[in-house]
């Protein structure tokens, strides 16, 4: 028999949208780096995969939580921004994205938003982002070189779900070349670099667990705070469902 303690939360991630290669092939594929997965399975989680055709938001009901991967920029046309030279953006995944996280949030649904998931979290609640990250703060190095990830620090506000979870101070892989800016309506920054860079955010305007971060605790999978903070919360998210319904 299935208890509370050891249920494994069925938990969503949407994907990339792109060609990949595997074997002698090499087209069009839906695809999650791996340690995203690994790092929910890892917390007890069931990692179920939500690639960005024909998956609409009555998907969340079969969910006990989502996470918003990393991944190319979001389009400035978002939040009526002219692209910047170096921003790379793929509009259909924005779309999918977008929908899921709106719609994650209305119902409650825990939400983890990495890297451009916290981006995109931003931009679905009214948000605006710094599209390169050197123009604004020529001296930071949050991207030592192409497929390197470095380390930032950060310290984390009292009383928030980032400070409960990892302490008022922690570090973490990051690869972004974009940041928040303007901050969407309900959320608050609960961590930040000593540059001022916003490093992670809260939202209160839903019943629900809605953490964004803007680095990558998936790369550092000896630090599984985060994602067994997440996967906590879905396995609550389910086990006060299923107590509603037998009222």
């Amino acid at each position: 028999m299935t208890t509370k303690e050891t249920y494994r939360p069925r938990i969503g991630l949407t994907t990339y949208w792109q060609d990949a290669s595997w074997g002698v092939w090499n087209a069009r594929a839906a695809i999650v780096p791996g340690k995203y997965v690994t790092g929910v399975a890892n917390a007890g989680g069931t990692p179920i995969l939500l690639p960005p055709v024909a998956t609409d938001e009555s998907v969340l009901g079969l969910l006990d939580g989502l996470i918003v991967v990393g991944g190319v920029d979001v389009d400035p046309a978002n939040y009526d921004a002219t692209p910047h030279p170096l921003t790379a953006a793929q509009p259909e995944r924005d779309d999918h994205d977008i929908r899921l996280t709106r719609s994650a949030l209305k119902i409650g649904l825990p939400l983890f938003a990495i890297c451009r998931g916290a981006q995109i979290l931003n931009v679905a609640l009214g948000g605006t982002l710094h599209q390169h990250v050197p123009d604004l703060l020529p001296e930071s190095n949050y991207q030592p070189a192409p497929g390197v990830f470095g380390t930032v620090g950060f310290t984390t506000e009292p009383a928030s779900l980032a400070a409960e979870i990892l302490g008022n101070q922690a570090e973490a892989p990051c690869y972004h070349h974009q940041s928040l800016d303007r901050l969407g309506e309900g959320l608050v920054a609960t961590a930040r670099a000593a540059d001022g860079t916003i490093e992670a955010v809260e939202c209160t305007s839903t019943p629900g667990w809605a953490l964004g971060v803007q680095f990558h605790p998936e790369e550092n999978p000896r630090d599984a705070r985060l994602f067994a903070g997440f996967v906590e919360a879905a396995r609550n998210y389910r086990h006060q469902y299923q107590q509603e319904s037998l009222v």
